[in-house]
């Protein structure tokens, strides 16, 4: 017989940890959860081997279709650099369609982070089997002086 009923047990908090409460923790949680979306829906319609380009194509053609305010290849100010997408002037997509990414694919977005001065950016790798956006966050530290 339990000894008291109305306490909560703490296996189950642990193992909960209330995650899907965790809103304010998450950087534009409901826009990056869009683009993630429209992400797994691009690659299950075209696959893992299409090219990057057709992915960029097909992702434009859905922020239109959701009337979602962005910016396609942008120049990043006078460094010669290229992004993909600014979405709504909040959130860095870069498209990616090769075997890895590698630290090299963090650094180029996190140069970006730090130019364009936005916190988020989501690097998008469709060769992959299961597609997996990686959530890259601008460091606020010293430390990003390196990537300038």
């Amino acid at each position: 017989m339990l000894a008291n009923t109305n306490s909560i047990d703490a296996n189950i908090l642990m193992n909960t940890n209330h995650t899907n409460n965790n809103y304010g923790k998450l950087i534009f949680p409901k826009l990056s959860y869009v683009i993630t979306g429209v992400c797994f829906e691009i690659h299950n319609r075209l696959g893992r081997f299409a090219r990057e380009k057709q992915y960029c194509n097909a992702l434009e053609t859905k922020l239109k279709e959701l009337e979602l305010p962005y910016t396609r290849e942008l120049n990043v100010k006078n460094t010669g650099n290229i992004l993909d997408f600014v979405i709504d002037n909040k959130i860095i997509v870069e498209i990616k369609a090769k075997r890895t990414i590698l630290k090299d694919d963090y650094y180029q977005i996190q140069r970006y982070l730090q130019i364009l001065n936005l916190k988020l950016g989501l690097l998008i790798n469709f060769r992959n089997r299961y597609l997996k956006p990686i959530r890259v966050v601008r460091i606020d530290t010293d430390a990003r002086i390196r990537f300038i």
